[in-house]
């Protein structure tokens, strides 16, 4: 290998032609990162040699080995990024719309007013992080960071496409269901917790009502397992490449699209927090940074939740009447979540 420029230690090879490529198909995220690596791993590799030509760790560092390693971790960043850009658009449609409804103009900070969220965002982050004293603090920490995690996994889980995914399980579909599910054991946990009575009955609450929309959520899914007869998500997709699931289950679709809703807590099933019953809901003594991220945590079960709706009854990132792909299946995937993420 030559060590007179930086274009053979960054060299963008083809992903797939890596030895310890975890993928038995094209995966963009994947490239993205393991691009990502080859410029940053590169550029430091040649950097290096530079100063200590022949060294061994700058053959190390862009080795097929450590390429994969640290692709893996930036695509699951980038998954993350992704997931994470499409809640903060959540937020700023429902305001928006929310706005418009009470006759004003909602968000203004930043262009159209989507700014307004990160500004919001960072001022969570800023308040003091304030925990009471009776507390059970091994529950109250280990609830909260489930409850985010759980949520964040199940979202980062939904595929936008044959090419952007984690993992293509052969069960993919009941996986996210089962990390979506937890979200009500760890919020009763989390009211207990707090030692606040307010909290425990809010908590409660929450729970019950999350729960009662799940099992008929589970059965409506389970119709459309049916008539697929597979619980891998690209095999449901591909099963609706010439009609929509949601043409012959149509009741189903309504009914599903109501549970999520529900499921959400977004209006009108948002008794979970209602203030004046309820004070903050099961996250009373939750302020600052972490109130900000169990309602950030909210946000992202109601994009597993929009998620699901594309891929059980919309025909997920496939042109309807047999049209098949596109070359950016994922935006035919994000233009039809985004009608969902607005109704709910």
């Amino acid at each position: 290998m030559g060590y007179d420029s930086i274009l053979n230690w960054v060299t963008f090879d083809n992903p797939v032609d890596n030895a310890f490529y975890p993928f038995g198909v094209y995966n963009l995220p994947y490239d993205i990162g393991a691009k990502l690596w080859e410029l940053l791993g590169g550029t430091i590799a040649w950097l290096i040699n530079l100063l200590v030509p022949g060294n061994g760790l700058s053959t190390w560092l862009v080795s097929d080995a450590l390429v994969n390693a640290f692709a893996i971790i930036l695509m699951v960043l980038v998954i993350f990024a992704a997931g994470f850009v499409v809640n903060l658009t959540m937020i700023w449609q429902e305001r928006k719309v929310m706005g418009r409804g009470m006759d004003r103009r909602g968000t203004k900070i930043g262009p159209l007013g989507y700014f307004q969220c990160l500004g919001d965002g960072l001022k969570t982050f800023m308040k003091e992080n304030v925990v009471p004293k009776s507390v059970d603090k091994k529950i109250y920490w280990w609830a909260l960071a489930l409850i985010i995690g759980t949520a964040v996994l199940a979202a980062c889980m939904i595929p936008l496409s044959d090419r952007w995914f984690i993992m293509d399980y052969p069960a993919g579909i009941l996986m996210i269901y089962a990390l979506f599910a937890l979200a009500p054991f760890f919020i009763l946990g989390a009211s207990w917790a707090q030692n606040n009575k307010y909290s425990m009955i809010a908590g409660f609450r929450a729970a019950e009502l999350m729960i009662s929309y799940e099992i008929p959520m589970l059965i409506l899914m389970t119709a459309v397992i049916l008539q697929t007869g597979s619980f891998n998500i690209n095999s449901i997709v591909n099963a609706q490449s010439e009609m929509w699931f949601m043409v012959p289950q149509i009741l189903g679709f309504f009914t599903f699209f109501i549970c999520a809703v529900a499921e959400s807590e977004r209006s009108p099933f948002d008794l979970a927090e209602a203030e004046s019953e309820l004070v903050e809901g099961w996250q009373t003594e939750y302020a600052g940074m972490k109130w900000g991220l169990i309602m950030l945590g909210d946000y992202f079960r109601g994009y597993v939740c929009c998620g699901l709706i594309v891929i059980l009854y919309m025909g997920g990132w496939l042109l309807p009447f047999g049209y098949g792909g596109t070359a950016v299946p994922e935006l035919v995937f994000l233009l039809r979540y985004s009608p969902c993420s607005s109704s709910s």
